[in-house]
This record gives C-alpha cells, structure tokens and sequence, in this order.
C-alpha cells in the first residue's frame, strides 16, 4: 500500500498535480485577499505612484525560510567547488552536472568546459558547452583530455531515456568507463550519486548501494574522500566507508554520495 501511495505521488507530479501544494495555496487565498485590501486602503490614505497591474499571487514565501541550503545539490556543488578552487587543476571538465548550481560556481573563478546530450545555446563567459553523448564511442581526442573531471548526480540517469538517451540498462557502465578514459593518469574525478538500497525508479534514476558503488570506483580510481548528505538534506564530510556503514548505506534510502577520487 505504501509503494502505490508512493508511485501515485509520483506520477501526481509527473503530470503536474500537487495535491499538497494546492492545498497550501488554498490556505493563503484568505491572507492573500486580507493583505490586499490592507494595501488598496493604505494607497487610498496616502500618496502613491503605482496603480495596481495584473495579479501575480505569491502564496508560499511567508511560510517559508529565507533560502533553501539544504540538500543534494547545494551540498555537493558548493563542496566540490571548494575542492577545484583548491586544486586549480590545468583544466577541468564537467559532465551533466547543474548549470545553475555547480557549473556556475566554476565558471565564477575559472574556465570549465560542459559535456551535455542536451543542447546548450546560451553562451556564457568561462564555460564552454560541448555535445557529447557518454554512452557512444568515445573520441579518441578525448581520451587522456583533462587532469580534472567532474560529474555530479549525471551517471544514475544514464540509459534510462529520461533525457534523450537511449535506453540501455548497462549506459551507466558505458558512461563510468568513458569517464575514466577522459581522465588522465593521477587526475581528480569528483563524482556522485544517489545512494541507498541499489534500484531504479524509473524514469527518474537509479540508486546506487553504497557496496556495489565502492566496487564500480575501486576499479579504476583510489578514493581520496567520501563525503554524503542525508536524507534529511544534511552534508557529513570526510567519512570513512568502513564495512558498517558501507553494508547500512550511512542509513540512507536515497541519500548522495560524494567521492573525491585519483585515477590509478
């Protein structure tokens, strides 16, 4: 029963029905129209030098914080941005990670170039967008091509189709050795994903265990840190993946897994 409630959500939100947000909405209407009139008699009393245009409610901020730091990609876009900044690698490439989270982070203090399948018109100072698909035959430039790589919750979507891909259950191998070759020798991987109990929840992503996962990156990288947030939203940096925590998943059932790795 749970996993139908579960997967009904989901698809409630697929085709863009919140019944939670409605309901939420609905709640403020009264404060909205409250707030309203306030203003309509205080523009009555004094001067002023607006009339009003058209409608435009806003209907959450007053219920809510002042931002959202919290989370999968504040977390891991602002810790891995630290880390770039610190290393100042020759170059550094980024595959399908967040425009507007980590990639402009980079492209604030440095040059990065973006391997997308998707299309990317905009043209933006310090960054350099190229087309690329992980899961085809990789180019032969691009092999040895940066001593610094980055891809951040890109690899768990990897032959799921959700974002043009074609569909392969494999395409995150595919991708996962394309991502090695890139790299040169002794190069910086920061990568990550969703960990938890090993599934797909498809089309969205899969969800790596925290042993399978540990397996896949020893095989072509030594693990310089590991850090994760929570399902909370929670960041803990620099923990050890020890036997107990590997096999527990650091308690996670969808949490991100942060790894800092060097190419053997």
């Amino acid at each position: 029963m749970n996993n139908f409630i579960f997967t009904l959500k989901k698809w409630s939100l697929a085709l863009g029905i919140n019944p939670s947000f409605t309901f939420k909405a609905l709640a403020n209407v009264l404060r909205y129209y409250k707030d309203k009139k306030e203003l309509e008699k205080d523009i009555i009393k004094g001067q002023n030098s607006f009339n009003f245009g058209s409608s435009y409610p806003c209907l959450f901020d007053r219920d809510e914080e002042g931002g959202n730091a919290t989370g999968h990609y504040f977390h891991q876009d602002l810790l891995v941005a630290q880390k770039i900044f610190s290393a100042n690698p020759e170059k550094h490439v980024d595959v399908g990670s967040r425009i507007d989270g980590f990639v402009s982070h980079i492209a604030s203090f440095r040059e990065i170039e973006v391997f997308d399948i998707r299309d990317i018109k905009t043209k933006v100072k310090n960054v350099k967008f190229v087309k690329a698909d992980l899961m085809e035959q990789l180019d032969e430039n691009l092999i040895n091509y940066t001593d610094s790589l980055s891809c951040l919750h890109t690899l768990e979507h990897f032959g799921l189709g959700r974002y043009g891909d074609k569909i392969d259950s494999n395409g995150y191998l595919t991708g996962f050795e394309n991502l090695s070759q890139i790299l040169k020798e002794g190069g910086k991987f920061y990568f990550s994903v969703p960990i938890g109990p090993q599934r797909i929840e498809f089309n969205a992503h899969r969800v790596f265990s925290l042993s399978y996962l540990s397996e896949l990156v020893s095989t072509k990288f030594n693990i310089d840190s590991f850090s994760y947030v929570n399902d909370s939203g929670d960041l803990y940096k620099e923990v050890t993946l020890d036997n107990k925590n590997i096999l527990k998943n650091l308690g996670c059932n969808y949490g991100c897994g942060i790894f800092e790795l060097t190419k053997k």
